[in-house]
């Protein structure tokens, strides 16, 4: 699923636009046990409830695609009879009224999920009457195409609300809160199936993380079977690695600059397209980046190599989850320089009289704790 695909979904979780019916949930304490379980129509619920809770399923739906949201495809076999992708269907196609379904995900997730504490498990099912679209992308609001049937689904863990004074109007002072349990932002969530051209793909499910660096494994097998993809976090640090490690001495201020301004420039290119699939980066690209910059041969050959071990040689890594975007930093251990992504050119590297400097060109505006300063020639 692109961005704009995600957010068109995602508009439909409020009170006025969507055609929810229902929305189930399952409280789990941290022993795994269930304390209660609710079925109830949206329509049955205060506005302001109905609205947090739409707000959470909103929350699954938002993050960065290929980082936060990520799509789990399901294998052919699993489409034809495979246990998982039968369940859901069948939560699906019900439209979560069967409670013996519904059951059977519930007990799936809290025999597998490990997280601390306290959690709520909410389930909802929309039927999005896909409005026309005209060639020039005008939307045409009574001519239906077809009906999207999909199932939403969050966990959000349950915490002790924290310490504070509150207000009491009855006799108009300030007296310490009773401690309270509250839902917190989802943890995990995903979308199945997933809406690709916008159409139901029932191979694939848009599977959502709070935490880039957590894809909950336990959830994700016991879900979907099948095994998540690296998180975001790891994948950088590994692709870091695979540079330090096979490029090594030959791995200067100049080499690392390029490969990370042309992956950035492509992630940006690629933020203007809202239909387009995220920026990905192939090892050839890589190859081609590193040779760029004078790379020995052995050394790029290297990388290919480490590259096939860690990812596979057919897989290409998304640009955004492998380079900081919106910020470019030069540390040693006494020094962090912070530079503007689209500058990383103004700092170099030399060797002056044997000792190794970093140098900032500054033409103008340099300010030392906020006191503006002249540079002059010595």
């Amino acid at each position: 699923m692109n961005r704009r695909e995600i957010a068109e979904i995602r508009r439909r979780f409020q009170p006025d636009k969507s055609a929810i019916s229902l929305i189930r949930g399952c409280y789990v304490n941290e022993k795994r046990e269930i304390v209660s379980v609710f079925n109830r129509p949206l329509l049955s619920f205060p506005q302001e409830e109905a609205e947090k809770y739409l707000a959470l399923f909103r929350r699954v739906l938002s993050g960065a695609p290929g980082k936060n949201l990520v799509e789990m495809t399901f294998r052919p076999d699993q489409v034809m009879d495979g246990e998982e992708h039968r369940l859901l269907s069948a939560m699906r196609n019900t439209a979560l009224k069967v409670d013996e379904g519904v059951e059977a995900f519930y007990q799936k997730v809290i025999d597998a999920l490990e997280l601390e504490g306290n959690y709520l498990i909410l389930l909802t099912h929309d039927a999005y009457d896909l409005p026309y679209r005209t060639r020039d992308e005008l939307k045409v609001d009574d001519a239906s195409e077809e009906v999207f049937d999909y199932i939403v689904c969050c966990v959000c863990p349950v915490k002790l609300s924290r310490p504070a004074l509150s207000y009491y109007a009855e006799d108009n002072e300030f007296h310490d809160r009773e401690l309270d349990w509250v839902v917190a932002a989802p943890e995990l969530g995903f979308m199945f199936p997933a809406f690709d051209d916008r159409a139901a793909n029932i191979y694939s499910a848009l599977y959502y993380t709070r935490d880039t660096a957590d894809m909950h494994d336990d959830f994700v097998s016991a879900v979907f079977n099948t095994d998540s993809p690296m998180p975001a976090e790891a994948q950088r640090e590994t692709f870091q690695a695979l540079l330090e490690d096979a490029v090594g001495d030959d791995l200067s201020y100049d080499v690392v600059q390029s490969v990370h301004e042309q992956i950035r420039e492509r992630v940006e290119e690629q933020k203007s397209d809202r239909d387009a699939e995220p920026a990905a980066v192939t090892k050839r690209e890589v190859r081609d980046m590193l040779e760029s910059c004078g790379v020995p041969e052995e050394r790029v050959s290297a990388f290919e190599e480490k590259f096939d071990a860690e990812f596979g040689a057919a897989h290409s890594l998304t640009a955004q989850n492998i380079v900081e975007t919106r910020k470019f930093e030069v540390r040693t251990p006494d020094v962090v320089i912070q530079v503007n992504p689209e500058r990383s050119d103004l700092i170099e590297t030399r060797v002056i009289d044997g000792f190794k400097y970093i140098l900032i060109r500054a033409d103008e505006g340099v300010a030392v704790n906020g006191v503006n300063i002249n540079i002059h020639e010595n």
